[in-house]
């Protein structure tokens, strides 16, 4: 059992037989009245985002999670992916892979989260590099500029990029924003 004064960014919980990620938390000590803690939880089940204020010390369950190294393989009906260490393969369905599905790459090494034995969600690099499958042409003398363009990349997803990237090229991007950051080097 941990106390609300235990509360990290990041922590998972188990209330109301529900497991939560904490993503944000601040200590309130009000003039009159007890202190409590005001959070913004993630149920890991469902997706869904809630606000949810505990009185200050108040205790529950900590959910222990196993966190492993996996290689993404490739998508059938599942999402194959493959254990780094002892090469024993895994099958997760959309639910687990949720909107990462948008920057997953054959063979690319991603955090698999486990609780109890059992796939709960999955964590991508930060950065991939994906190879832009179709755009519109850059105009000459659109080298340097903040305007942005339509692009689909190699997995399918839509992102905006600069004017001057092209079919064909491979650019760098932010799997937690969708945000091009930089054309990568060939």
């Amino acid at each position: 059992m941990i106390s609300t004064s235990d509360f990290k960014n990041g922590l998972t919980i188990i209330y109301e037989d529900q497991m939560y990620r904490i993503l944000y938390f601040q200590h309130v000590k009000p003039g009159k009245g007890g202190a409590f803690v005001r959070t913004k939880l993630k149920n890991l089940d469902t997706g869904a985002i809630t606000d949810k204020t505990f009185r200050a010390g108040e205790k529950m369950e900590r959910a222990l999670l196993e966190t492993k190294k996996m290689q993404y393989l490739y998508r059938d009906e599942y999402y194959n992916l493959m254990d780094t260490k002892t090469f024993e393969q895994i099958q997760l369905v959309d639910d687990i892979i949720g909107d990462s599905k948008d920057y997953l790459l054959e063979n690319t090494e991603l955090s698999v989260i486990f609780y109890k034995g059992k796939p709960i969600s999955i964590e991508l690099p930060i950065f991939i590099e994906a190879r832009v499958v179709k755009t519109e042409p850059g105009v000459k003398g659109d080298t340097v500029s903040s305007s942005f363009k339509p692009a689909k990349i190699e997995t399918g997803a839509k992102i905006q990029v600069p004017l001057f990237i092209n079919t064909g090229d491979i650019i760098k991007i932010d799997t937690r924003t969708g945000e091009y950051i930089t054309r990568a080097s060939t």
